[in-house]
């Protein structure tokens, strides 16, 4: 312990020795400098010390550079690092130098505000995938963006990609809020017809189709149960002959169903007659009120039938659909001059509306067409229960609203229906749970419609019993190649030996359970169509 004490002092003494030694040595070398410049003391100092601190510096940078040739860096490993480190940019993950942008993307969406200028879309995050009439871009915007700040520019979009609106179509990704499906088409929508879908398309749709979209998918609603659908656009559109596509297409692939119509043009649904349970020709609202009365009766039934079975703890009922397809609605809820007419025309309103919507859930859907979507062409309580809406083109946005909601230009990547080509018949936004769609109808040719109405109606004259009085009446009037024939006539063929005329016709119509109708001359009888009708809605 006292020897190393004693080492420990002697160190000490020995670097004060030395300290005293350099500050002599310092001083000397000042002296001299002073005496050989002729300088005060204080320039001598700082002159020094300038000299020392450049020789330091000078050598720490060879040293550097000589570990650099050693180690292979080009320069600093600090700089290096900081250089690498990512700028704040779309991800956090890299910068625009270290991951390339892609061009037209991060061009287009900066110019349109979508993005910040000091953000890119990364060309790894890109996909272009040629379609039949396009391309589709799938990119990821950067984070702190959305889709929504694409779909709230998509007309400026459009224009930085040297299109129009209709060019541009976005889809949402539904498990990225980030992700962005942009088709751009080549030319406008719809400039070249697609050919009319065959019946294995149909039937493999997964829904009902109505129409086709931009790239020549078959596009239209997952179903009719619960839900109708309001067709509106100006006159001369193709709004009839979509609807005859729609009927088309649901007697191919929806099942069985009963189908009540109501020709506002007189002829637009003819081809559907043969089928139908209920077909009326008429601009008459008296006819209207009393189909939709019909079918508000029919809906309280079932309605009773579902209580009971509650009530009996039973399974709810199954209720084959029933479809009702008005053409021309807007011409039953026009109120005539008079109070009588003014409150016939406000009944008129209210039990549509409750046909429309109170008739969902026993299976009842309601379609209607009007070509005059003004606002007060279809009474607002009637028109805020559609779920399904579609527009053909119409002159103004505000009749759009009209047609599609008063609230439609605020969902997502809506579709303004006065952009479509007037001259492209058929065309329509499309707007069902919540997603906008623009298509255009089908055009079938008369004889595929007749064969599907016909091969639909001998599917359910099969399913009726051979010996039922209805299926043999109507085969009677088929073998003869009538539509019409007189209750003398009928009767003796459906075994009714009676003579008296007033007994013949009771007797009948309890037989088959039809109404008589009153033909040419006051000649009372039985109409094919009416007998049809009934055989469908009982099969």
């Amino acid at each position: 312990m006292g020897r190393k004490k004693q080492q420990v002092n002697d160190d000490a003494w020995g670097h004060a020795a030395g300290a005293i030694g350099g500050l002599v040595t310092v001083f000397a070398v000042l002296g001299a400098i002073r005496d050989k410049l002729g300088l005060s003391w204080p320039v001598t100092v700082v002159l020094v010390v300038a000299v020392l601190v450049g020789l330091g510096y000078g050598a720490w940078r060879l040293r550097s550079s000589l570990q650099r040739l050693l180690t292979g860096q080009t320069q600093p490993a600090a700089t290096l690092k900081q250089e690498a480190a990512p700028a704040a940019s779309l991800d956090g993950e890299t910068d625009a130098e270290a991951v390339p942008a892609h061009p037209e993307l991060t061009a287009a969406l900066r110019t349109a505000g979508v993005i910040g200028g000091e953000q890119v879309i990364r060309a790894d995050q890109v996909t272009i995938a040629p379609v039949q009439t396009g391309e589709v871009y799938d990119f990821l915007v950067p984070k702190g963006r959305t889709y929504e700040d694409v779909e709230k520019r998509l007309g400026t979009v459009a224009g930085m990609f040297g299109v129009t609106r209709l060019h541009l179509t976005m889809q949402r990704s539904r498990d990225n809020e980030r992700r962005v499906k942009l088709l751009k088409l080549h030319e406008p929508p719809f400039t070249r017809p697609f050919p009319a879908p065959t019946r294995q398309e149909i039937e493999t749709f997964a829904g009902v189709p109505l129409g086709h979209d931009v790239t020549g998918q078959l596009d239209g609603v997952p179903t009719f149960d619960k839900a109708s659908l309001l067709v509106a656009g100006m006159t001369q559109m193709g709004k009839t002959t979509l609807v005859n596509g729609l009927i088309t297409c649901l007697l191919i692939a929806y099942g069985e169903f009963e189908l009540y119509l109501l020709d506002g043009k007189f002829c637009g649904l003819t081809r559907f007659e043969p089928i139908a349970t209920r077909y009326e020709s008429s601009d008459d609202p008296a006819v209207f009120w009393d189909m939709v009365r019909e079918l508000n009766q029919r809906s309280d039934d079932r309605y009773a039938q579902i209580t009971e079975a509650i009530r009996n703890r039973q399974p709810a009922p199954k209720f084959k659909p029933v479809i009702f397809i008005v053409d021309e609605a807007a011409d039953f809820f026009a109120s005539g001059a008079t109070n009588e007419e003014k409150d016939q025309a406000k009944q008129i309103a209210e039990d549509t509306r409750s046909l429309v919507a109170k008739s969902l859930e026993s299976g009842i859907s309601t379609v209607l067409m009007t070509q005059r979507p003004s606002t007060n062409a279809i009474p607002v309580m009637v028109r805020d229960q559609f779920l399904y809406r579609m527009c053909l083109y119409v002159a103004s946005a505000g009749t759009a609203k009209v047609a599609l909601g008063d609230t439609y230009f605020e969902t997502i990547a809506p579709i303004n229906p006065v952009l479509l080509d007037p001259d492209i018949k058929g065309q329509a936004v499309l707007f069902a749970n919540g997603r906008s769609t623009l298509i255009r109808g089908f055009n079938f040719d008369d004889k595929f419609i007749w064969d599907v109405v016909d091969e639909k109606a001998g599917q359910r004259m099969e399913a009726l019993p051979e010996e039922t009085p209805i299926r043999q009446a109507i085969e009677l009037m088929q073998s003869r190649g009538v539509k019409f024939m007189p209750t003398p006539e009928l009767a003796p063929a459906l075994g009714i030996a009676e003579t008296d005329p007033t007994e013949v016709g009771k007797q009948l119509n309890k037989l088959l359970g039809v109404s008589a109708h009153r033909g040419a001359k006051g000649v009372r009888g039985y109409r094919l169509a009416d007998l049809t009708a009934a055989a469908m809605s009982h099969s």
